[in-house]
């Protein structure tokens, strides 16, 4: 008899929610966006389910004091449209950093997690914050080392 393999999808009581916390400090953009998007899309446990939110839960902290390599602090451009004539709006990277900090980890993140319904879920689950104070401390949040692949 052939044995058959048996997909096992896990139910969302089964998936446990941890709370991680992130220090941005010195960290590259990239790299760390990367980390991070993987450990909110749950793709660093044994139980992912690709169509099915498994991920834990990110504060990131330091978000201001973020890095990016080369030229970028300087070329690097944001970029949105209002969808009237003349309505495209350009702020730079070094712009960003003094005003929205938190909004170049968040940008950075959400382009890397699915374009659906489920990225919309779970861009949800990413808290960042400027400086070293964030309201979760009630949820006991574990430190993320990000070194290790």
């Amino acid at each position: 008899m052939k044995q058959e393999k048996i997909t096992r999808f896990i139910k969302p009581e089964e998936a446990g929610r941890k709370w991680y916390i992130v220090d941005a400090k010195d960290q590259v953009l990239g790299r760390l966006a990367t980390r991070i998007a993987k450990v909110i899309r749950g793709k660093n446990k044994p139980s992912f389910t690709p169509n099915f939110d498994t991920g834990d839960f990110v504060i990131v902290i330091n978000a201001s004091q973020v890095k990016v390599t080369g030229k970028r602090e300087f070329l690097k451009t944001y970029s949105h449209h209002s969808g009237y004539p003349g309505g495209l709006k350009t702020k730079s990277f070094a712009e960003l950093m003094t005003k929205k900090p938190g909004f170049i980890i968040e940008n950075a993140v959400k382009g890397m997690l699915p374009k659906n319904r489920l990225g919309d879920k779970l861009i949800k689950k990413l808290k960042v914050y400027a400086d070293e104070n964030h309201p979760h401390t009630a949820q006991k949040p574990e430190l993320l080392n990000l070194m290790e692949k």
